[in-house]
């Protein structure tokens, strides 16, 4: 249990190896062990406090993620306002894998079991949510629109396998890479020395970008997300060594570190698309893992984060606003599509979308939990209440 006074022995947190840790009291007083999410069900019994550090970057993340897409399907993707916005919050996409990483306890027991359970909380969500998406976009256009509505695409048999998105739902390349990331993390953690090899992992996403992303399924940006994966739970193993005031001296010099590229050789990531736009990618790279680093070290170090409203809420059930939010903006899309030929340049849109879709999610959330093929919540045997934790949600 937290560490809870003067005499305590709370629990080592997951480290990669080493002796006794300077880390442990602070990190499991402030910030202790979560039950389920990330690294599967907690123990049984009463569960652990929230991170309010992580849940604050992981709202952030959704946050930005859902009005990056608004702005886009309303046009003001490539204004200056939101360019500016994108040149500093590019790399919130990759705190995901990050995150995974840094709460990843052990790759230890059932390999089958382990696979079984990162595929029903990531792959049977990103099924049901594509086929969502998927209904509605087809409805539409096979029933209502005409053939010259700006939303009907040609329809490709080769999205099947180019692509882990979906007609009407297209982040959800997002749950087929964090589940192969996942899975392949497990395997490479296994073999004493190989984890180091990860190391390498960018310079293949890098190649594979540079050769055109020929592989199915959205997988090219994979090997960078496995990079991340371990990174998450190497700065994990850093700070466990460290303590917090010199953890948070030196997620401060990585975030000056980070703003500095960021002026001088500004570079962007696009996860989805693998793609390095601006400076030499290797220093994108370096910028990545200072931010990711510096940020969630220095959150970490501030003793007793409170929880942040809003942000925290939206952190606690990031995998219900990521999966519903895009059928929600196509539906609107799609009826107000009656009236105006295309939202574009349309600030009264832009408004109402922001208002409707944030809305609705929170809406959404008591219910598509409680529903596990929507929400990634099974239950497991010697649980209570909704069972495991959906992989988004620390």
């Amino acid at each position: 249990m937290p560490c809870g006074g003067a005499s305590h022995s709370p629990p080592q947190p997951p480290r990669l190896g080493g002796s006794q840790s300077r880390w442990h009291c602070f990190c499991c007083a402030a910030y202790p062990p979560q039950s389920g999410g990330l690294g599967g069900a907690g123990a049984v019994g009463r569960p652990s406090p929230r991170n309010h550090a992580f849940d604050l970057l992981c709202g952030l993340c959704i946050v930005r993620m859902m009005v990056n897409h608004i702005t886009v399907h309303c046009g003001f993707g490539q204004t200056e306002w939101w360019t500016l916005v994108m040149r500093w919050s590019y790399f919130l996409m990759a705190f995901f894998f990050f995150k995974a990483g840094y709460f990843n306890k052990t790759v230890s027991g059932d390999s089958l079991g382990f696979c079984r359970r990162k595929a029903m909380s990531l792959l049977v969500p990103w099924l049901s949510w594509g086929l969502i998406g998927n209904a509605i976009y087809f409805f539409f256009t096979t029933f209502i629109f005409d053939k010259k509505n700006f939303l009907v695409k040609d329809i490709r048999w080769s999205h099947l396998w180019e692509t882990a998105g979906f007609y009407g739902n297209g982040p959800l390349w997002f749950l087929f890479s964090f589940f192969v990331a996942y899975v392949a993390m497990h395997f490479i953690s296994k073999v004493r020395g190989l984890r180091y090899v990860v190391l390498l992992f960018p310079a293949i996403s890098w190649i594979l970008s540079e050769c055109g992303n020929p592989l199915p399924l959205s997988l090219d940006n994979t090997f960078f997300g496995i990079f991340l994966f371990f990174l998450g739970r190497l700065w994990r193993w850093v700070m466990e060594r460290l303590g917090r005031t010199s953890t948070a001296l030196l997620s401060a010099a990585l975030l000056e570190a980070f703003v500095w590229l960021n002026v001088n050789y500004h570079g962007q990531y696009t996860m989805n698309a693998n793609r390095f736009d601006g400076a030499w990618a290797p220093i994108t790279i370096v910028a990545i893992v200072c931010v990711l680093c510096g940020l969630s070290g220095l959150l970490l170090s501030v003793p007793r984060l409170p929880r942040v409203p809003v942000l925290g809420f939206i952190g606690e059930h990031s995998m219900v606003f990521f999966v519903a939010h895009e059928p929600i903006i196509l539906l609107y899309r799609c009826i107000r599509s009656a009236n105006v030929r295309t939202l574009r340049g349309h600030w009264d849109d832009y408004a109402i979308l922001l208002i409707f879709v944030f809305a609705l999610c929170f809406l959404l959330v008591q219910h598509v939990e409680h529903v596990p093929w929507l929400s990634g919540r099974w239950k497991r045997a010697g649980t209570r209440g909704d069972g495991q934790a959906p992989l988004l949600d620390a």
